[in-house]
């Protein structure tokens, strides 16, 4: 069995001229990654094995988890590849990971993070949106048989701003 945790980027700045990898988290980029952050802790598994995009938004969105969840922001292996909006390409580096992980927690983008969910889990997500959480699991012991599994978990910012007073009054 294998854990795949995708979360997007939390929400970015437009508001530098900046090339697109290098635009930070917005400030509601930045609550939301906390916010998310908060809410998985009891959906992660024991041990996994963290990769990120090398995008400033990603790494930063990973910093935030790190910090909130306690894992150490040494261990997470920062990957150029990961800079990709293509499902077919995110699918094909996930496959890369070494057999002895069974969990992988992913920070990456969409489209890629939206179309991986809808081809390999078993519901039909309109849209990731920033600093969304999705879990999936796969019947599979090899990352490079990965096939069609389980969408176990989803959290988004928007669900948990329902029942935060801060945002409901």
């Amino acid at each position: 069995m294998k854990t795949l945790i995708l979360i997007r980027h939390a929400k970015s700045s437009w508001d530098a001229p900046l090339v697109d990898k290098d635009r930070p988290l917005s400030k509601r980029g930045i609550q939301d990654a906390h916010r998310v952050a908060t809410e998985v802790v009891s959906y992660l598994p024991e041990s996994f094995v963290v990769w990120s995009s090398t995008a400033v938004r990603a790494r930063n969105t990973a910093y935030i988890f790190a910090e909130t969840l306690s894992i150490p922001i040494e261990s997470i292996n920062f990957r150029d590849d990961l800079y990709t909006f293509d499902a077919h390409t995110l699918a094909k580096i996930v496959k890369s990971c070494d057999n002895q992980f069974d969990n992988l927690i992913l920070f990456g983008h969409n489209d890629a993070i939206t179309n991986f969910v809808n081809t390999f889990g078993n519901r039909v997500v309109e849209n990731v949106p920033t600093a969304g959480f999705v879990s999936l699991s796969f019947d599979i012991s090899e990352w490079e048989n990965l096939k069609k599994g389980s969408t176990d978990v989803l959290i988004f910012p928007r669900e948990l701003k329902k029942y935060d007073p801060s945002f409901t009054g």
